[in-house]
């Protein structure tokens, strides 16, 4: 969707479709699994989530945006805040998240959960 040509609705929540790796789609174009957004009986577009494939890659990515780092290049302090992050945004509830991770970090499985169990204590 072309940012000139957006409603204002879909510009207020760009940062939250960015942030979650949506996109908003004219509904023309809209898919069964795409998420009507309706305001005063009209849909003025449609939210399309992203695939899970490739989900915990984008959060990382953002975490190493937000921390500022690459996760292989951070101290022990900024990893552990990148754990917490990754946790607080459901990155463990997939699959091979603590194994992807540790090789992303360039630690051990065991390090990854260590930091989990400090967090949860």
């Amino acid at each position: 969707m072309n940012p000139s040509d957006q409603h204002p609705l879909v510009s207020t929540i760009q940062p939250l479709l960015d942030a979650i790796g949506a996109t908003a789609v004219e509904p023309a174009t809209a898919l069964p699994s795409d998420i009507p957004l309706e305001t005063n009986g009209e849909i003025v577009a449609a939210v399309r989530l992203p695939q899970l494939h490739g989900a915990l890659d984008r959060m990382i990515e953002s975490v190493e945006t937000e921390i500022g780092g690459r996760l292989a290049d951070m101290s022990r302090e900024d990893k552990q805040r990148a754990v917490r992050l990754l946790d607080e945004r459901g990155a463990f509830t997939l699959r091979r998240a603590v194994e992807d991770l540790a090789d992303a970090m360039g630690v051990s499985r065991i390090t990854v959960y260590n930091y989990l169990n400090a967090i949860h204590r």
